[in-house]
């Protein structure tokens, strides 16, 4: 059986770390406006965090379904398929065992200018309830200096199965250890999002979002109106209004004003979970850091949440071959 390894991508400007655990990202060192490098993401020193079950999905891949299944519930084609309630009352995030708790294989590792790395996963039928084998590929490259690509893909081998992967990585701009996130500013290019009920799953109204504290079509400190949403924002927003390029919409901006790092998502999923680490409560990460609540932003692109119950959603089943892809600039 493989054992879980750290891979480093290194392009003299951007520095990644990724394990083969989960296709996590441990670490990312990009520089500030002085060139000055800061690790960006929210993690442990070493593996054996991760393998103990420590990180609340810190930079991982999470599927085979992202996000929360209501009742761990679904049918297709006429069969009913029951899921790990992992997340009472719901399945979230591929179950007990999803796919950010195994051990990828590692097909191809590259070094130059453009490092690269594919990752595979083969998911056998019935694993973790789900219905069909899927081959599953994720590929991180540096594709320039300062862009990060991640061309994730599920091949079903033998029947129909919803397919949603997401890329899990806390944000943190001003550096991992810097504390809270709430003022970073974020533009959202959504002009709707899902909302949800009392378990966190959405209703299937589609809901504008102007006149509301979700509204960040135009950028916006993201602890402006936090207070007037519960907890914080855990939301999936629709990606109806940004730019596109090359099959990609752009998604959401995040800016940190101090070190004026900004990081840009472009994808081709159509929603985006926007979720500002309101369950991380005093883990002690990288170099004793100390992670609290609203201490990063999560920006997971995916389908939409229990999309597989909601005939009114994009749908999630994937027939034959499912390609989605992340740039974060």
């Amino acid at each position: 059986m493989a054992e879980p390894k750290l891979f480093e991508l290194n392009n003299g400007t951007m520095q990644v770390k990724v394990s083969n655990f989960g296709c996590t990202i441990t670490s990312l060192f990009v520089p500030d406006k002085d060139g000055k490098l800061a690790d960006v993401v929210l993690g442990f020193d070493t593996l054996e965090p991760y393998l103990k079950g420590a990180a609340p999905y810190f930079g991982c891949i999470v599927g085979r379904v992202a996000n929360r299944i209501k009742d761990g519930k679904f049918s297709l084609n006429g069969v009913e398929y029951a899921l790990p309630i992992n997340k009472p009352p719901n399945s979230l995030h591929g179950g007990h065992k999803g796919f950010d708790k195994v051990i990828w294989e590692v097909a191809e590792y590259k070094q130059g200018d453009n490092p690269s790395i594919t990752f595979k996963y083969n998911s056998h039928d019935g694993e973790e309830g789900y219905p069909g084998a899927v081959s599953f590929t994720a590929t991180y490259t540096l594709t320039s200096k300062m862009t990060m690509r991640l061309d994730m893909e599920g091949v079903p081998e033998n029947k129909p199965t919803p397919i949603s992967l997401a890329q899990h990585t806390y944000w943190n701009l001003a550096g991992h250890d810097s504390g809270s996130i709430l003022d970073h500013t974020i533009q959202i290019f959504a002009n709707h999002l899902t909302p949800v009920d009392h378990n966190t799953v959405p209703t299937g109204e589609i809901m504008p979002v102007k006149g509301t504290p979700f509204d960040f079509t135009t950028e916006n400190k993201i602890g402006s109106r936090i207070h007037e949403v519960g907890l914080g924002y855990d939301h999936n927003y629709v990606l109806d209004c940004g730019d596109e390029n090359s099959g990609l919409k752009h998604a959401a901006k995040l800016k940190d004003p101090n070190s004026l790092r900004t990081l840009n998502l472009w994808t081709n999923a159509p929603g985006m979970q926007f979720y500002t680490a309101n369950y991380v409560n005093g883990i002690v990460g990288k170099g004793g850091a100390v992670y609290g609540k609203h201490a990063a932003a999560c920006l997971e692109t995916q389908g939409y949440p229990n999309a597989i119950n909601q005939p009114n959603f994009p749908s999630v089943v994937v027939q034959r071959r499912d390609v989605q892809t992340l740039y974060v600039v």
